[in-house]
């Protein structure tokens, strides 16, 4: 299982600048690549390379760099036809797909560029790195991480990592190949049901409250607002500092959520059930927006700034990690439908908290009630699969 370590490098007043030209530079290399691509429609890197790596090598770039750029401007093409063929651009003929469509893909100066073993070296026990740059080798380059981090890039670090400058300072972002955890067969089912309201609540009682965040949220909202409303010169410096806070801050929330379902399903032996939650940005209707904002944006301020996708990665690949089955269930109808007797109506959900079926009279907590189905549709997947998985291996 591929995880990706992040370490922040600490370089003195001389090797800052290099590293940033460095950056500069192969970003810069990386446009000229890519407007060559598409005037030339977009060869494979085989043929792409013949165009542009005699070029890269005279502007200063190394053997490895060069190819590395070419790499980068093609793997950037075949993620823009994939977003093109899924449909994530828009339909054929609109005017964000025509926008795409109709220029060479651009890198900004300090976008990521990677870096394999012959350009960068670690030394763990010093805790610093060698890597190329443009100026030549930079040796004793300092970085800092968490222990847990520096153990993970001793044992498992693989391949290629990433050198990135974020608002003046350098990270190194490190694959790290991590060996998974052998699967159990699970004595039960959590469902985890997902919301705004409630971030994340499960079948056996744990329910991560969002009223913290979403005050953050707004808190952030109404100091932007204020912000660009200013229009000075330290008001716009505050909004590029802050322009991170509140994606960190939900980032760490989920983290927090995520490890507290995988830790209960591995203390019980469990499977863990979420919800297939492909597409709800399309799907879901906000009936009760946020306070102060026009009755139009409010409900798609809230739902898009939930990081539910977020933090479905994070419990996957925590799961993962520990060895935790996880399987992914239709969310169809789980609000409206009775645990109890399986009655579905549009009704039985009186209101976000209250959940009371009108055929058994059963009361409970709305997503409570949610997550039980969750947990029980989960089971049916789970069984199915394993049934699948027998009958292949006959």
């Amino acid at each position: 299982m591929k995880i990706v370590v992040q370490v922040r490098l600490m370089p003195d007043a001389a090797q800052a600048p290099v590293l940033g030209a460095t950056l500069h530079t192969v970003n810069d290399r990386a446009n000229w690549v890519s407007e060559v691509a598409f005037a030339r429609g977009v060869p494979r890197e085989y043929a792409l390379r013949k165009h542009t790596y005699a070029e890269l090598k005279a502007a200063g770039l190394g053997a490895q760099a060069a190819q590395h750029t070419i790499k980068k401007v093609c793997d950037a093409y075949i993620t823009l036809r994939a977003n093109l063929r899924a449909g994530n651009l828009g339909k054929p003929g609109s005017k964000r797909r025509r926008k795409a469509e109709s220029k060479p893909a651009v890198f900004r100066p300090e976008a990521a560029h990677p870096f394999d073993d012959r350009c960068l070296s670690w030394q763990y026990d010093a805790q610093t790195v060698s890597i190329w740059t443009t100026a030549g080798r930079l040796k004793n380059v300092r970085f800092a991480c968490s222990a847990d981090a520096l153990k993970t890039l001793r044992e498992y670090r693989k391949g290629e990592s990433d050198l990135i400058e974020r608002d003046g300072v350098f990270y190194l972002t490190a694959v790290c190949e991590v060996p998974e955890a052998g699967q159990h067969e699970p004595d039960g089912f959590i469902g985890v049901d997902l919301g705004i309201a409630n971030i994340a609540t499960t079948s056996t009682g744990y329910r991560a409250a969002g009223r913290g965040l979403n005050r953050h949220r707004k808190r952030q909202l109404d100091l932007r607002r204020k912000l660009q409303a200013k229009g000075t010169k330290s008001a716009k410096r505050r909004l590029k500092n802050r322009r991170r806070k509140e994606a960190r801050h939900a980032a760490n929330v989920n983290h927090i959520i995520s490890k507290q379902i995988v830790t209960e399903a591995e203390r019980t032996s469990s499977a863990i059930a979420l919800e297939d939650l492909g597409g709800i940005r399309q799907r879901v209707r906000l009936r009760k927006p946020w306070g102060h904002l026009p009755a139009e944006g409010r409900g798609r301020v809230t739902l898009h700034s939930w990081a539910f996708h977020q933090l479905g990665q994070f419990v996957e690949y925590k799961a993962r990690r520990a060895g935790v089955p996880l399987v992914y269930a239709d969310p169809a109808y789980t609000s409206q439908e009775c645990a109890e007797c399986h009655h579905i109506e549009k009704k039985n959900r009186v209101d976000q908290a209250l959940f009371i079926c009108r055929k058994c009279g059963v009361v409970a907590h709305a997503d409570r009630n949610a997550s039980h189905n969750i947990a029980a549709r989960g089971r049916v997947v789970w069984i199915a699969g394993r049934e699948s998985r027998v009958s292949a291996t006959t």
